[in-house]
């Protein structure tokens, strides 16, 4: 296989395993601040840690080359957009205990991709590959109609915002943490204002008299950046769809979690869909390693 290719898999692996497994785990554990205020701060303190890093690896000059370009800045606009209702929801469902109800919307994720991957930049699906989706779709139908009385909305959004944001990443192919940081700063004003509103009010939990509390929260910013970072990489190297296939690492651990450590509803049709969605998974990287 193309060393390339086997890059971008192997950060999208990683990527995908830090948000279903380090960051369920984080963000739960945070939670206690409150949901505004925690995707408050975690749109300041990634904006200041992709900061950091344009200084440490001396990237500036790319910046300053990507705000010269409009078409880059509009795109980034909109991707920022997508990206940060993907952060605002996902806390929220975890600390409302729905870990396993944010996995499918991350089941959907991946079967987006792919398919806007073939739409918009002809990646390509012979019949195995078609099969696993098929499967995949099949799947995840069948257990939102046993499961569910009504369609997971919040699942949608977040499958949706991720899946374009994706897109429109993957179609402008600029550099990873830089677009991350411009996208960062069309957020930042309105997470200042936010920031003073909650801090005003004697909402905010993060205090200079409580520097381990500070910190934590800090994390948000790292915790967030890294596995984006190492996942939009990823899709960069080697496509929408085997990018997307591997993302189902997220939801799988997310399930895991959320089933037995905080002791969610896991019912046998559920498990039933998630082994069906695994073999679709397998087969399709499976085709992955022989054609590539």
């Amino acid at each position: 296989m193309n060393k390339e290719f086997n890059k971008g898999l192997l950060l999208a692996g990683f990527g995908s395993f830090w948000w279903g497994f380090l960051g369920v785990l984080y963000f739960k554990y945070i939670t206690f601040i409150g949901h505004i205020e925690l995707v408050v701060h975690r749109c300041l303190w990634t904006t200041f840690t992709l900061i950091i890093t344009t200084f440490l690896f001396s990237k500036w000059h790319i910046f300053f080359d990507i705000i010269k370009n409009k078409k880059y800045l509009i795109y980034l606009f909109f991707s920022g957009l997508l990206i940060f209702i993907n952060w605002a929801e996902k806390p929220q469902l975890i600390a409302t205990n729905r870990i396993i109800d944010a996995s499918f919307g991350y089941f959907m994720m991946p079967i987006l991709s792919v398919m806007l991957g073939y739409i918009f930049f002809k990646e390509k699906l012979n019949k195995k590959r078609i099969f696993s989706i098929i499967l995949v779709i099949i799947s995840i139908l069948y257990l939102l109609v046993v499961s569910f009385k009504s369609l997971p909305w919040v699942g949608l959004i977040v499958a949706l915002s991720w899946g374009f944001y994706n897109l429109i990443r993957k179609k402008i192919n600029i550099d990873t943490d830089i677009g991350l940081l411009i996208e960062s700063l069309y957020i930042l004003p309105f997470a200042l204002i936010a920031f003073y509103l909650i801090a005003s009010n004697g909402y905010n939990d993060f205090e200079l008299s409580n520097p381990p509390m500070m910190l934590f929260i800090f994390l948000a910013g790292p915790m967030t950046v890294i596995p984006l970072f190492l996942y939009v990489r990823g899709v960069e190297l080697c496509g929408l769809g085997p990018t997307g296939m591997i993302f189902y690492i997220t939801p799988t651990l997310q399930f895991l979690l959320g089933y037995f450590y905080y002791d969610e509803a896991f019912s046998l049709t559920k498990l039933v869909s998630f082994i069906f969605i695994w073999i679709a998974v397998i087969i399709y990287l499976k085709d992955l390693y022989e054609t590539n």
